[in-house]
């Protein structure tokens, strides 16, 4: 198959499943080659306790996919969610292999026994509803940035590894509540809503599938989102429908922008945006600079960047038709 994908739709497929890998390793030597055989890209994570990732590709080329990973015993029952890109979201493929498929760095968590009790879309807004619930957002600063749940908790965390220190300051405020987790896809709250139940705290739930398949499934005019979603690959942002979002990135510091904060007078594309300008020295604003005029000339020239694409989504939406 050429390795070059079609400017077409794409399909994107985000999964996960915890489940006993005994060798992954030796999975990965087996996914390797049919994934690059069906020009499928995106990042899958290997690790003894199950398979994380997201990949994009031909909807033959996916559904390929699937039925490979559906031999392995064990991943029936694995979170899958579809959605369209208007073009390849991601450069590569990578299929690492790590001590966790989420890092949260608390060993003997196991999600496949310990975890909160699942929500299915349609009935998320009735427990967040309830005044006697604590919603729990568990992703971090940089993502709850462009979207969350109405009244939920942002525990602006820069990593998942610091939400037990969050959960640990304030336990007191959660025992003998209800609490409602949820976070992109599912797989944090799996290992989330398992930690705080570790801790004795019983009453917990997270959002099954995610906000992805909140926003899949239930209508904007029902929504009690606010916002758009970031997701992990160049489209940055998804909305109702799994539609392509609004949101670009700074590439300066990589931190998602909306379109107020694009307009903003601290945005340069490619060198400032306001989560950064402070941060960065007149150097590194100089570097940044050099970078962007060769981003725009490869532009220029009709040629991808790996640097530019979606740097600025009115601009690439003029040269790329996204």
């Amino acid at each position: 198959m050429n390795q070059s994908t079609p400017r077409r739709n794409l399909q994107v497929m985000a999964l996960y499943r915890f489940f006993a890998v005994r060798d992954p390793q030796a999975l990965r030597d087996r996914l390797i080659p049919l994934c690059e055989g069906l020009a499928i890209k995106g990042t899958l994570i290997l690790a003894t306790e199950g398979i994380n990732g997201t990949v994009a590709g031909t909807s033959e080329a996916i559904a390929e996919l699937v039925a490979e990973l559906r031999r392995l015993n064990g991943f029936d029952g694995a979170e899958i969610k579809y959605s369209t890109a208007s073009e390849m979201p991601f450069r590569r493929m990578k299929i690492r292999v790590r001590r966790e498929i989420v890092t949260m760095g608390v060993p003997d968590i196991d999600p496949s026994s310990g975890r909160g009790a699942y929500v299915d879309p349609r009935q998320w807004n009735s427990l967040i509803a309830d005044p006697d619930t604590i919603v729990v957002d568990t992703r971090n600063r940089y993502e709850t940035a462009v979207g969350t749940f109405e009244h939920a908790i942002d525990p602006e965390t820069d990593s998942f590894r610091d939400f037990p220190g969050w959960v640990a300051e304030n336990q007191n405020h959660l025992q003998g509540r209800k609490i409602a987790m949820f976070c992109t896809g599912g797989i944090r709250c799996e290992k989330a809503t398992a930690y705080v139940k570790s801790l004795g705290i019983d009453n917990v739930f997270h959002l099954k599938g995610g906000i992805l398949k909140y926003l899949e499934e239930v209508p904007p005019e029902e929504s009690r989102w606010r916002g758009e979603c970031f997701v992990f690959d160049e489209r940055v942002t998804v909305t109702h429908g799994l539609a392509e979002g609004e949101a670009s990135l700074c590439r300066a510091c990589r931190h998602p922008l909306t379109p107020d904060e694009r307009n903003s007078p601290e945005y340069v594309a490619g060198i400032s945006c306001p989560h950064c300008r402070a941060a960065r020295t007149d150097d590194d604003r100089n570097r940044y600079a050099q970078r962007q005029k060769q981003v725009e000339r490869a532009l220029a020239r009709g040629e991808e960047h790996p640097i530019g694409r979606r740097q600025d989504k009115s601009h690439s939406s003029a040269v790329e038709s996204k």
